[in-house]
């Protein structure tokens, strides 16, 4: 079954919400500004953001993204930890570059880190304080500190994490001409915080790569061994990029710069059928042995095939208003991975997807593409939007047919799901209805995680 996209009411022609650069307030905002990227800083273990903005900048982002989303907590230098040059009108009318230098040297002779991140917010970066010059002095000394230039008129948080990334890769890990080593992979997934089920899933997706053979830097949260593994990201033999287009760029830089390739895989895996296609083709980019890896993807998938088998007593046999169609509102990366997995493991059909991550325009044919192999028989065409009004406008145009509608979506759709008389799983920023610790949904394990959710959820509402 294919699904058609989406007609204006009047012409039939073009889609009801065009793809457009957005200009202007922005209701209901999905994202947090460049200098968000301080909580990709905070994911690192033993890393602190070093903050160059104005009052209350930096505790706007850290607020939004690590507490009002999934509440998920600061870690070693998040939420109120991260010190800042809390720069006012004397620094723009003087310049901030003392305030920044005296910042710098109290907080490291105060503050017990092995990586310091300093980042720009606007006003540094649009009156010219020379930042890369002042961490220079401290670089010189041998002291762990790097720049990124993180001003929140540059773009959102997810511009700014490669910002981020590509600084602490060029400053820190810095230049290597030896040997790779084999078995070694760099793992570019989930946005830290802005995704809320960043920490879960990147644990799993680091034991299932581990599980055929693979040694991984992981990177960021629990599962990194912080600072060393970003050292020894020039010795890996390759990087992996799990999103349509985030995380992609930095593997370019690295392929032109160490000469590292790297396997670009669009879609995360969610599910038996996702995960077992994803650590095969894993496999055979990285060279591993073929029956070990084999042997690990048989092992997992009899073990959640038994509980889907399982699963699948409640799910022929609960009649009373389970959803047939869905909706899936979120970034490219969680929007694909959740629709993938909805129709090849749930047999859901896709009546509305709104992607609301600003995806680079080169990168959005790409991603339409995607969206219209769903499956063998069923496509659908996205909507590019980021202002709630017209995402909503897009939901509420959909055609779920008879049976309640599933939403996966943000706190912004729960109002939303009440009017429609649908289901809402909150699976991205803001979530401030669910509070994640350690949740995922990514790989065998997530999946079943994620069922559970969807349908208590459903059975939940329509008890």
């Amino acid at each position: 079954m294919a699904i058609t996209p989406l007609k204006t009411r009047n012409s039939g022609a073009a889609p009801l919400v065009p793809d457009i650069a957005e200009e202007g307030p922005i209701e209901q905002v999905r994202y947090a500004c460049a200098l968000g990227a301080m909580q990709t800083v905070a994911s690192i273990p033993r890393a602190i953001a070093i903050t160059h903005c104005g009052p209350g900048c930096a505790d706007k982002q850290c607020g939004a993204l690590a507490f009002n989303n999934a509440y998920q907590g600061g870690g070693w230098g998040g939420l109120g930890v991260a010190p800042s040059t809390n720069a006012t009108q004397r620094e723009v009318i003087f310049g901030g570059e003392d305030r920044l230098r005296e910042l710098i040297t109290h907080t490291l002779d105060l503050m017990e880190a092995d990586l310091f991140v300093v980042l720009t917010g606007c006003i540094p970066d649009l009156i010219g304080d020379d930042v890369p010059a002042v961490v220079r002095e401290f670089q010189a000394r041998g002291a762990p500190v790097v720049h990124a230039g993180t001003g929140g008129f540059r773009g959102n948080n997810y511009f700014g994490h490669e910002v981020v990334t590509r600084a602490i890769i060029d400053q820190f890990a810095g230049p290597y001409d030896g040997p790779r080593e084999a078995g070694l992979v760099n793992l570019w997934s989930p946005i830290p915080y802005q995704d809320p089920f960043w920490r879960g899933d990147l644990v799993e997706l680091k034991r299932l790569l581990e599980g055929i053979g693979l040694r991984v830097n992981v990177l960021f949260g629990p599962g990194s061994a912080g600072v060393a593994e970003w050292r020894a990201i020039p010795r890996a033999q390759f990087n992996l990029v799990l999103s349509p287009w985030l995380g992609l760029a930095t593997a370019q830089h690295l392929e032109r710069q160490y000469g590292q390739p790297f396997l670009h895989i669009a879609v995360p895996p969610i599910g038996g059928r996702q995960t077992s296609e994803f650590l095969r083709q894993v496999a055979g980019f990285a060279g591993v042995p073929e029956a070990p890896a084999a042997a690990f993807i048989a092992a997992e998938e009899r073990d959640y095939y038994g509980y889907i088998e399982a699963f699948s007593e409640f799910y022929s046999q609960y009649r009373w208003g389970l959803p047939a169609r869905f909706a899936a509102v979120g970034d490219a990366a969680t929007t694909l991975a959740l629709s993938t997995f909805a129709v090849r493991q749930l047999g859901l059909m896709p009546a509305c997807v709104v992607v609301t991550d600003n995806t680079p325009a080169e990168h959005r044919d790409a991603v339409r593409a995607a969206f219209r192999s769903l499956d063998h028989d069923v496509s659908i065409e996205p909507v590019f939007a980021e202002d709630s009004y017209a995402v909503h406008a897009a939901i509420r145009a959909a055609d779920f047919g008879r049976k309640p509608p599933l939403i996966f979506g943000t706190t912004w759709e729960r109002d939303l799901a009440k009017e429609l008389r649908g289901f809402i799983l909150e699976v991205g920023f803001p979530a401030s209805y669910e509070v994640v610790l350690s949740r995922g949904y990514a790989g065998y394990r997530g999946a079943l995680t994620l069922i559970e959710r969807i349908y208590t959820t459903a059975i939940s509402r329509s008890a």
